[in-house]
């Protein structure tokens, strides 16, 4: 089992239902996955997303250069933080499948004509 399957199997089953749904989503998109920081992120050129499992329970798709998507769909929330914004699902049907596929479309758009420039200063 890969470290990715193992993190999708410890959750519980709504939980597992909603990552197993997102990780397909992306890999066809020919993202590639690694377990970083103890959860799944996905790259191409460099991170898009990561999935991870809220305090609440609830499964969060946080997309790393969030601030840089239009947001048109008004689906992304901050939730306090710069740069990496995020969808939150409590329940498989809550996942709105037409607006998250523009939003990651979006996101790969992003990663393919603009290079990431890190924001930490170089000492």
């Amino acid at each position: 089992m890969s470290e990715v399957e193992d993190f999708i199997y410890r959750q519980n089953e709504g939980q597992r239902k909603i990552i197993t749904y997102l990780h397909e989503t992306l890999t066809r998109l020919d993202l590639t996955c690694k377990i970083r920081y103890k959860v799944p992120f996905y790259y191409a050129k460099s991170w898009i997303c990561y999935i991870n499992v809220s305090k609440t329970g609830n499964v969060e798709l946080s997309f790393t250069r969030g601030n840089e998507l239009s947001n048109e769909q008004g689906l992304l929330d901050h939730k306090g933080r710069k740069q990496v914004f995020s969808l939150e699902f409590k329940t498989y049907r809550d996942i709105p499948k037409d607006a998250l596929n523009e939003i990651i479309h979006e996101a790969l758009l992003l990663d393919k004509t603009i290079p990431y420039a890190s924001k930490r200063s170089k000492n």
